[in-house]
């Protein structure tokens, strides 16, 4: 969407336990964990992790809270699809104009 695209390297899979990859969406390299964790009720609650920012405290606390919002994003979207079989727009909705650019 909007042209978008990034590197990623899978580093590990485990399947219905956990998968890391590293990718450089944020410029340098950082990691990624999902951890998935099934539940009594049958559902799985899923955990994600983005590591290895670089930068100052400054660059490296916006970098985190842009990779969350992000990430929330994507598991909504899945969760409203998977549960619901609804395409919500989320990127479109939040992007109306385009990503930022800089």
């Amino acid at each position: 969407m909007y042209g978008f695209s990034v590197d990623a390297t899978v580093k590990t899979i485990e399947p219905n336990q956990r998968i890391v990859v590293s990718w450089t969406a944020y410029g340098a390299a950082t990691d990624v964990e999902w951890v998935f964790t099934g539940r009594p009720d049958g559902t799985t609650f899923v955990t994600i992790t983005n590591s290895r920012f670089e930068g100052s405290l400054e660059e490296i606390a916006r970098l985190a809270v842009g990779a969350t919002e992000g990430f929330s994003y994507v598991l909504a979207g899945a969760k409203a699809f998977l549960e619901n079989n609804v395409l919500p727009n989320l990127v479109p909705d939040r992007f109306p104009d385009g990503l930022p650019r800089g």
